[in-house]
Protein backbone atom coordinates (compact mmCIF):
# COMPACT_ATOMS: atom_id res chain seq x y z
CA UNK A 1 0.00 0.00 0.00
CA UNK A 2 1.61 3.00 -1.18
CA UNK A 3 1.96 6.36 1.40
CA UNK A 4 -0.80 8.70 -0.11
CA UNK A 5 -3.31 5.30 0.32
CA UNK A 6 -2.44 5.24 3.57
CA UNK A 7 -2.98 8.46 4.69
CA UNK A 8 -6.20 8.96 2.62
CA UNK A 9 -7.63 5.75 4.42
CA UNK A 10 -6.19 7.37 8.06
CA UNK A 11 -8.29 10.85 6.56
CA UNK A 12 -11.38 9.24 5.96
CA UNK A 13 -11.50 6.71 9.51
CA UNK A 14 -10.83 9.29 11.40
CA UNK A 15 -12.32 12.62 10.17
CA UNK A 16 -13.33 14.30 13.96
CA UNK A 17 -10.18 14.83 15.01
CA UNK A 18 -8.85 16.07 11.41
CA UNK A 19 -11.67 18.78 11.66
CA UNK A 20 -10.64 20.14 15.38
CA UNK A 21 -7.35 20.43 13.59
CA UNK A 22 -8.12 21.49 10.25
CA UNK A 23 -10.40 24.31 12.02
CA UNK A 24 -7.88 25.30 14.47
CA UNK A 25 -5.42 26.20 11.48
CA UNK A 26 -7.92 27.11 9.03
CA UNK A 27 -9.54 29.72 11.39
CA UNK A 28 -6.28 31.19 12.97
CA UNK A 29 -5.33 31.76 8.59
CA UNK A 30 -8.45 33.29 7.85
CA UNK A 31 -7.81 36.03 11.06
CA UNK A 32 -4.05 36.43 9.72
CA UNK A 33 -5.37 36.76 6.13
CA UNK A 34 -7.89 39.24 6.90
CA UNK A 35 -6.21 41.50 9.15
CA UNK A 36 -3.27 41.76 6.80
CA UNK A 37 -5.87 42.21 3.63
CA UNK A 38 -7.31 45.02 5.70
CA UNK A 39 -4.25 46.94 6.47
CA UNK A 40 -2.86 47.07 3.28
CA UNK A 41 -5.71 49.05 2.01
CA UNK A 42 -6.49 50.62 5.41
CA UNK A 43 -2.89 52.10 4.76
CA UNK A 44 -3.38 52.78 0.93
CA UNK A 45 -6.50 54.89 1.83
CA UNK A 46 -4.50 56.88 4.94
CA UNK A 47 -1.80 57.59 2.40
CA UNK A 48 -4.28 58.89 -0.15
CA UNK A 49 -6.19 60.96 2.54
CA UNK A 50 -2.62 62.78 3.75
CA UNK A 51 -1.07 63.25 0.27
CA UNK A 52 -4.98 65.14 -0.26
CA UNK A 53 -4.31 66.83 2.81
CA UNK A 54 -1.07 68.34 1.42
CA UNK A 55 1.74 69.47 3.20
CA UNK A 56 2.51 67.79 6.74
CA UNK A 57 6.35 69.71 6.92
CA UNK A 58 5.69 73.71 6.95
CA UNK A 59 9.26 75.74 6.49
CA UNK A 60 8.61 79.59 7.76
CA UNK A 61 9.64 82.45 8.34
CA UNK A 62 11.66 82.40 11.82
CA UNK A 63 9.07 84.53 13.63
CA UNK A 64 5.64 82.78 11.75
CA UNK A 65 3.42 80.25 13.80
CA UNK A 66 1.66 77.59 11.82
CA UNK A 67 -1.49 79.40 12.82
CA UNK A 68 -0.62 82.66 11.31
CA UNK A 69 0.19 80.69 8.41
CA UNK A 70 -3.01 79.10 7.91
CA UNK A 71 -4.97 81.73 8.71
CA UNK A 72 -4.29 83.57 5.02
CA UNK A 73 -0.95 82.59 4.33
CA UNK A 74 -0.15 86.15 4.09
CA UNK A 75 2.34 87.53 7.02
CA UNK A 76 4.72 90.01 7.08
CA UNK A 77 8.07 88.46 7.61
CA UNK A 78 9.63 86.58 4.18
CA UNK A 79 12.24 84.14 3.50
CA UNK A 80 14.65 83.73 0.48
CA UNK A 81 13.68 81.72 -2.37
CA UNK A 82 17.24 80.41 -2.16
CA UNK A 83 15.87 78.00 0.60
CA UNK A 84 14.64 75.82 -1.87
CA UNK A 85 17.99 75.25 -3.74
CA UNK A 86 18.82 74.01 -0.56
CA UNK A 87 16.66 71.16 0.02
CA UNK A 88 17.01 70.37 -3.40
CA UNK A 89 20.71 70.04 -3.84
CA UNK A 90 21.26 68.39 0.16
CA UNK A 91 21.42 64.70 0.41
CA UNK A 92 18.30 65.09 2.93
CA UNK A 93 16.47 61.84 3.08
CA UNK A 94 12.33 61.74 3.20
CA UNK A 95 11.23 64.63 1.37
CA UNK A 96 8.58 63.36 -1.45
CA UNK A 97 7.37 66.57 -2.89
CA UNK A 98 8.03 70.37 -2.04
CA UNK A 99 6.32 73.75 -3.06
CA UNK A 100 7.51 77.15 -2.32
CA UNK A 101 4.90 79.81 -1.99
CA UNK A 102 4.65 83.48 -2.14
CA UNK A 103 0.67 84.86 -1.22
CA UNK A 104 -0.24 88.32 -1.07
CA UNK A 105 -4.02 89.49 -1.00
CA UNK A 106 -5.18 91.31 -4.10
CA UNK A 107 -7.94 93.15 -4.89
CA UNK A 108 -10.42 91.80 -8.04
CA UNK A 109 -14.25 92.66 -8.67
CA UNK A 110 -14.52 94.70 -6.12
CA UNK A 111 -13.29 92.23 -3.40
CA UNK A 112 -9.78 90.96 -2.35
CA UNK A 113 -8.91 87.36 -3.26
CA UNK A 114 -5.55 85.44 -2.32
CA UNK A 115 -3.42 85.51 -4.92
CA UNK A 116 -0.80 82.45 -4.66
CA UNK A 117 2.63 82.04 -6.24
CA UNK A 118 3.73 78.57 -7.17
CA UNK A 119 6.39 77.10 -8.98
CA UNK A 120 5.99 74.84 -11.92
CA UNK A 121 7.54 71.67 -12.17
CA UNK A 122 9.49 72.51 -15.41
CA UNK A 123 11.05 75.70 -13.49
CA UNK A 124 12.75 72.95 -10.88
CA UNK A 125 15.48 71.82 -14.40
CA UNK A 126 15.20 75.07 -15.82
CA UNK A 127 17.03 76.58 -13.10
CA UNK A 128 20.90 75.86 -12.98
CA UNK A 129 21.67 76.38 -9.53
CA UNK A 130 18.75 73.66 -8.36
CA UNK A 131 20.11 71.07 -11.11
CA UNK A 132 23.37 70.61 -9.48
CA UNK A 133 24.94 67.83 -7.62
CA UNK A 134 22.55 64.77 -6.40
CA UNK A 135 19.83 66.67 -5.68
CA UNK A 136 16.72 65.22 -4.15
CA UNK A 137 14.89 64.79 -7.86
CA UNK A 138 17.74 62.73 -8.97
CA UNK A 139 16.62 59.45 -6.54
CA UNK A 140 14.36 56.93 -7.65
CA UNK A 141 11.16 56.94 -6.42
CA UNK A 142 9.91 55.69 -2.93
CA UNK A 143 9.51 56.63 0.60
CA UNK A 144 12.23 59.08 1.08
CA UNK A 145 11.98 60.60 -2.35
CA UNK A 146 10.48 62.82 -4.80
CA UNK A 147 8.11 61.47 -6.92
CA UNK A 148 8.74 61.21 -10.77
CA UNK A 149 9.93 64.33 -9.79
CA UNK A 150 6.53 66.13 -8.49
CA UNK A 151 3.01 65.00 -8.61
CA UNK A 152 1.39 67.40 -11.28
CA UNK A 153 -1.90 69.03 -12.83
CA UNK A 154 -2.18 67.77 -16.43
CA UNK A 155 -4.38 70.20 -18.24
CA UNK A 156 -7.92 68.85 -18.46
CA UNK A 157 -7.60 65.96 -15.84
CA UNK A 158 -8.28 67.50 -12.59
CA UNK A 159 -6.77 66.46 -9.57
CA UNK A 160 -7.75 67.42 -5.97
CA UNK A 161 -4.69 66.08 -4.60
CA UNK A 162 -2.37 68.56 -7.08
CA UNK A 163 -5.05 70.95 -6.36
CA UNK A 164 -3.87 70.89 -2.51
CA UNK A 165 -0.26 70.77 -3.32
CA UNK A 166 -0.29 73.89 -5.99
CA UNK A 167 1.63 72.23 -8.27
CA UNK A 168 1.59 71.89 -12.31
CA UNK A 169 3.29 70.99 -15.04
CA UNK A 170 3.73 73.95 -16.57
CA UNK A 171 2.42 77.59 -16.10
CA UNK A 172 3.34 80.43 -18.01
CA UNK A 173 3.82 84.26 -16.76
CA UNK A 174 0.87 85.32 -17.67
CA UNK A 175 -1.79 82.38 -16.80
CA UNK A 176 -3.20 81.84 -13.83
CA UNK A 177 -5.14 78.68 -11.78
CA UNK A 178 -8.57 79.84 -10.29
CA UNK A 179 -10.28 78.36 -7.04
CA UNK A 180 -13.65 76.91 -7.46
CA UNK A 181 -15.08 79.40 -5.39
CA UNK A 182 -13.53 82.96 -7.31
CA UNK A 183 -14.88 81.28 -10.22
CA UNK A 184 -17.89 81.04 -9.45
CA UNK A 185 -18.60 84.44 -7.97
CA UNK A 186 -17.07 86.00 -11.25
CA UNK A 187 -18.19 83.70 -13.80
CA UNK A 188 -14.54 82.38 -14.96
CA UNK A 189 -13.57 79.80 -17.15
CA UNK A 190 -11.14 77.99 -19.15
CA UNK A 191 -9.85 80.57 -21.15
CA UNK A 192 -11.14 84.10 -19.59
CA UNK A 193 -9.51 86.91 -19.34
CA UNK A 194 -8.69 89.20 -15.67
CA UNK A 195 -6.44 91.70 -14.52
CA UNK A 196 -4.60 91.76 -11.20
CA UNK A 197 -2.95 94.36 -9.45
CA UNK A 198 -2.61 96.31 -13.25
CA UNK A 199 -1.44 92.39 -15.36
CA UNK A 200 -3.58 90.87 -17.43
CA UNK A 201 -3.52 87.15 -17.11
CA UNK A 202 -5.82 84.43 -18.76
CA UNK A 203 -7.72 81.73 -16.92
CA UNK A 204 -5.95 78.15 -17.96
CA UNK A 205 -8.09 76.06 -15.98
CA UNK A 206 -10.95 76.06 -13.47
CA UNK A 207 -9.88 73.85 -10.30
CA UNK A 208 -12.03 71.35 -9.15
CA UNK A 209 -13.46 71.95 -5.18
CA UNK A 210 -11.42 70.52 -2.67
CA UNK A 211 -13.69 72.20 -0.04
CA UNK A 212 -10.06 74.23 1.47
CA UNK A 213 -8.86 77.65 1.61
CA UNK A 214 -7.50 77.06 -1.62
CA UNK A 215 -10.95 77.29 -3.42
CA UNK A 216 -10.51 81.12 -2.96
CA UNK A 217 -7.41 81.20 -4.70
CA UNK A 218 -5.98 82.31 -7.63
CA UNK A 219 -2.65 80.50 -8.35
CA UNK A 220 0.15 81.99 -10.72
CA UNK A 221 3.57 81.88 -11.35
CA UNK A 222 5.85 82.26 -8.04
CA UNK A 223 7.92 84.62 -10.39
CA UNK A 224 5.11 86.52 -11.57
CA UNK A 225 3.77 87.07 -8.14
CA UNK A 226 6.83 88.72 -7.04
CA UNK A 227 7.20 90.92 -9.55
CA UNK A 228 4.34 92.44 -8.96
CA UNK A 229 4.57 93.02 -5.67
CA UNK A 230 8.15 93.67 -5.77
CA UNK A 231 9.37 91.40 -3.64
CA UNK A 232 12.09 89.22 -6.05
CA UNK A 233 13.36 86.11 -4.67
CA UNK A 234 10.82 86.44 -1.50
CA UNK A 235 8.62 83.53 -0.11
CA UNK A 236 5.98 83.57 2.49
CA UNK A 237 6.44 79.67 2.91
CA UNK A 238 7.63 76.00 1.70
CA UNK A 239 5.32 73.26 1.79
CA UNK A 240 6.89 69.96 2.15
CA UNK A 241 5.21 66.44 1.67
CA UNK A 242 7.50 64.24 3.54
CA UNK A 243 8.12 60.73 4.05
CA UNK A 244 5.77 60.00 7.55
CA UNK A 245 8.61 57.34 9.33
CA UNK A 246 11.32 60.06 8.80
CA UNK A 247 9.21 62.74 9.95
CA UNK A 248 8.14 60.47 13.15
CA UNK A 249 11.61 59.31 13.62
CA UNK A 250 13.05 62.87 13.56
CA UNK A 251 15.73 62.83 10.81
CA UNK A 252 13.57 65.02 8.51
CA UNK A 253 12.76 67.65 10.61
CA UNK A 254 16.57 67.52 12.24
CA UNK A 255 18.15 67.83 9.00
CA UNK A 256 15.87 70.90 8.07
CA UNK A 257 16.44 72.66 10.95
CA UNK A 258 20.92 72.13 10.53
CA UNK A 259 19.68 73.18 6.92
CA UNK A 260 18.05 76.03 7.53
CA UNK A 261 18.83 77.17 10.62
CA UNK A 262 17.45 80.92 10.43
CA UNK A 263 14.20 79.15 8.86
CA UNK A 264 10.92 77.65 11.20
CA UNK A 265 10.40 74.37 10.47
CA UNK A 266 7.30 72.47 11.70
CA UNK A 267 5.23 69.38 11.41
CA UNK A 268 1.87 68.47 11.64
CA UNK A 269 2.32 65.56 14.02
CA UNK A 270 -1.37 64.60 14.18
CA UNK A 271 -1.47 63.88 10.42
CA UNK A 272 2.06 61.79 9.99
CA UNK A 273 1.59 59.85 12.94
CA UNK A 274 -2.22 59.06 11.97
CA UNK A 275 -0.39 56.53 9.52
CA UNK A 276 1.96 55.56 11.70
CA UNK A 277 -0.56 54.37 14.39
CA UNK A 278 -3.01 52.58 12.07
CA UNK A 279 0.31 50.84 10.26
CA UNK A 280 1.47 50.15 14.07
CA UNK A 281 -1.86 48.58 15.19
CA UNK A 282 -2.61 46.36 12.17
CA UNK A 283 1.17 45.07 12.60
CA UNK A 284 0.43 44.30 16.16
CA UNK A 285 -2.74 42.43 16.04
CA UNK A 286 -1.34 40.04 12.91
CA UNK A 287 1.99 39.71 14.96
CA UNK A 288 -0.41 38.41 18.04
CA UNK A 289 -2.69 36.19 16.24
CA UNK A 290 0.42 34.26 14.48
CA UNK A 291 1.62 33.84 17.84
CA UNK A 292 -1.97 32.21 19.12
CA UNK A 293 -1.97 30.36 15.41
CA UNK A 294 1.35 28.68 17.04
CA UNK A 295 0.79 28.16 20.14
CA UNK A 296 -3.20 27.15 19.74
CA UNK A 297 -2.79 25.68 16.52
CA UNK A 298 0.47 24.38 16.34
CA UNK A 299 -0.92 22.79 20.17
CA UNK A 300 -3.61 20.88 18.22
CA UNK A 301 -1.88 19.79 15.40
CA UNK A 302 0.58 18.00 17.67
CA UNK A 303 -2.11 16.94 19.87
CA UNK A 304 -3.55 14.77 17.64
CA UNK A 305 -0.34 13.61 16.21
CA UNK A 306 0.14 12.08 19.07
CA UNK A 307 -3.04 10.87 19.71
CA UNK A 308 -3.21 9.25 16.53
CA UNK A 309 -0.02 7.14 17.21
CA UNK A 310 -1.24 6.01 20.40
CA UNK A 311 -4.39 4.50 18.53
CA UNK A 312 -2.71 3.50 16.02
CA UNK A 313 0.26 1.69 18.23
CA UNK A 314 -0.65 -2.15 17.10
CA UNK A 315 -0.97 -0.38 13.17
CA UNK A 316 2.59 0.52 13.04
CA UNK A 317 4.04 -2.18 14.70
CA UNK A 318 2.30 -4.27 12.40
CA UNK A 319 3.52 -1.93 9.25
CA UNK A 320 7.16 -2.39 10.62
CA UNK A 321 7.21 -6.08 10.92
CA UNK A 322 6.31 -6.56 7.82
CA UNK A 323 9.10 -4.45 6.55
CA UNK A 324 7.76 -0.91 6.60
CA UNK A 325 10.57 1.36 6.87
CA UNK A 326 10.71 4.06 9.38
CA UNK A 327 11.30 6.99 6.97
CA UNK A 328 8.04 5.85 4.88
CA UNK A 329 6.43 5.58 8.03
CA UNK A 330 7.79 9.24 8.87
CA UNK A 331 6.76 10.06 5.39
CA UNK A 332 2.72 8.93 5.96
CA UNK A 333 2.87 11.21 9.39
CA UNK A 334 4.05 14.14 7.64
CA UNK A 335 2.37 13.60 4.36
CA UNK A 336 -0.98 13.96 6.74
CA UNK A 337 0.26 17.10 8.29
CA UNK A 338 1.06 18.67 4.75
CA UNK A 339 -2.35 18.46 3.74
CA UNK A 340 -3.77 19.98 6.82
CA UNK A 341 -1.47 22.50 6.36
CA UNK A 342 -2.34 23.34 2.30
CA UNK A 343 -6.19 22.74 2.90
CA UNK A 344 -5.76 24.95 6.44
CA UNK A 345 -4.37 28.27 4.07
CA UNK A 346 -6.27 27.36 0.90
CA UNK A 347 -9.47 27.59 3.21
CA UNK A 348 -7.58 30.19 5.56
CA UNK A 349 -6.82 32.65 2.31
CA UNK A 350 -10.72 32.17 1.12
CA UNK A 351 -12.44 32.87 4.02
CA UNK A 352 -10.24 35.58 5.26
CA UNK A 353 -10.36 37.56 1.85
CA UNK A 354 -14.28 37.22 2.08
CA UNK A 355 -14.24 38.71 5.69
CA UNK A 356 -12.07 41.13 4.48
CA UNK A 357 -13.92 42.13 1.55
CA UNK A 358 -17.23 42.39 3.98
CA UNK A 359 -16.15 44.09 6.87
CA UNK A 360 -12.78 45.50 5.54
CA UNK A 361 -14.52 48.75 4.15
CA UNK A 362 -15.70 49.67 7.49
CA UNK A 363 -12.29 50.10 8.90
CA UNK A 364 -10.36 51.34 5.77
CA UNK A 365 -12.96 53.51 5.14
CA UNK A 366 -12.35 52.26 1.40
CA UNK A 367 -12.84 48.85 -0.94
CA UNK A 368 -11.13 45.85 -0.39
CA UNK A 369 -10.16 43.29 -2.47
CA UNK A 370 -8.64 39.57 -2.28
CA UNK A 371 -4.99 39.92 -2.46
CA UNK A 372 -3.51 36.70 -4.20
CA UNK A 373 0.19 36.96 -2.59
CA UNK A 374 -1.60 36.34 0.71
CA UNK A 375 -2.57 32.85 -0.99
CA UNK A 376 0.90 31.64 -1.34
CA UNK A 377 1.66 32.61 1.69
CA UNK A 378 -0.99 31.30 3.91
CA UNK A 379 -0.27 27.91 2.42
CA UNK A 380 3.17 28.13 3.59
CA UNK A 381 2.77 29.49 7.08
CA UNK A 382 -0.11 26.92 7.43
CA UNK A 383 1.81 23.82 6.07
CA UNK A 384 4.52 25.19 8.51
CA UNK A 385 3.27 25.19 11.48
CA UNK A 386 1.31 22.00 10.55
CA UNK A 387 5.08 20.11 9.88
CA UNK A 388 6.92 21.57 12.75
CA UNK A 389 4.02 20.33 14.90
CA UNK A 390 3.96 16.90 13.72
CA UNK A 391 7.24 16.96 13.73
CA UNK A 392 8.31 14.92 17.38
CA UNK A 393 4.96 12.87 17.35
CA UNK A 394 6.26 11.92 13.80
CA UNK A 395 9.89 10.98 14.81
CA UNK A 396 8.41 9.11 17.53
CA UNK A 397 6.16 7.16 15.76
CA UNK A 398 9.21 5.83 13.46
CA UNK A 399 11.39 4.82 16.33
CA UNK A 400 9.25 2.46 17.62
CA UNK A 401 10.62 -0.63 18.30
CA UNK A 402 7.49 -3.21 16.54
CA UNK A 403 8.13 -5.59 19.56
CA UNK A 404 7.08 -2.79 21.74
CA UNK A 405 4.44 -1.76 19.54
CA UNK A 406 2.69 -4.64 19.04
CA UNK A 407 2.92 -6.00 23.25
CA UNK A 408 0.92 -2.35 23.87
CA UNK A 409 -2.48 -3.42 22.64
Amino acid sequence: MTTLRLVWRELRERPGQLATSFLAIGLGMTIIVAIKTVAHFSEKAVARQLDELGANVLILPKGVSVGDYYSSDVNSEEMPEEYVGRILNSSLQGVDNLSPKLTQSVEFGGSRVLLTGILPKNEFGNKAVWAEGDGIFARPTGCGTVKSPLAFLQPGQPDKTAVRRAVVEELQPNEVLVGAEVAAAHNLKAGSKLTLKGKSFVVRQVLPETGTVDDSRVFAHLHTVQKLFAKPGKLNGIEILGCCESIAQGTLISGLNKLLPDARVVTIKQIASTQLKTNTLMGKFSIIFLALIVVVGGAGIANYMQSNVQQRLREIGTLMALGMEPRSLLMVFLAKAVFLGVTGGLFGYVAGSALAVVLGPQIAQAPVLPLPVWLGWAVLLSTGIAVVASALPAFRAARLDPAVALREL
